[in-house]
């Protein structure tokens, strides 16, 4: 019968794979984090497209009641044209409205106007919040800022 060889490796197979286990976790932890990340800034784009869309459709109406029509309309000269006051004024109202923006953290309109009086630009910022290394990462930072701009032509 042979002996078994003594040595110092004994007990070391149970470390190794307590390490691995660890290590396993610590990669589910990270895959779980930016994917709730990603997450959060797909909801802010969606966010910041209703807002484009809904103040590319809202009506100045006193641009409306006061501006004529233009004398040959075209694809390129809108008969009601965006201010950028209304788009911000539209933006600002629907926020308050929508009740997805509640989800978010620090939500901020960092931008809402017009350049062409066609189209609505609009840009939000918010901070997106990492679920499972929130403990480790609470001590550099709040949380991951986000920033979206989204666009929608009136038509």
């Amino acid at each position: 019968m042979r002996r078994r060889p003594s040595g110092d490796d004994d007990g070391q197979i149970m470390l190794l794979s307590i390490g691995y286990v660890v290590l396993a976790l610590l990669l589910v932890g990270v895959v779980v984090s930016a994917t709730a990340v990603h997450l959060q800034r797909k909801q802010l784009l969606i966010l910041a497209d209703l807002a484009a869309l809904e103040a590319a459709d809202a009506l100045d109406t006193s641009a409306y009641y006061t501006g004529g029509p233009p004398l040959e309309p075209s694809a390129d000269t809108p008969l009601v044209g965006l201010t950028p006051s209304g788009v911000a004024d539209s933006v600002d109202g629907y926020l308050e409205d929508a009740p997805a923006a509640g989800r978010f953290t620090g939500l901020a309109v960092v931008e809402a106007t017009t350049t062409d009086g066609r189209t609505a630009r609009v840009t939000l910022r918010a901070v997106a919040q990492v679920p499972l290394l929130n403990i480790v990462t609470a001590a550099w930072s709040d949380g991951i800022e986000l920033l979206v701009t989204a666009q929608a032509r009136a038509g």
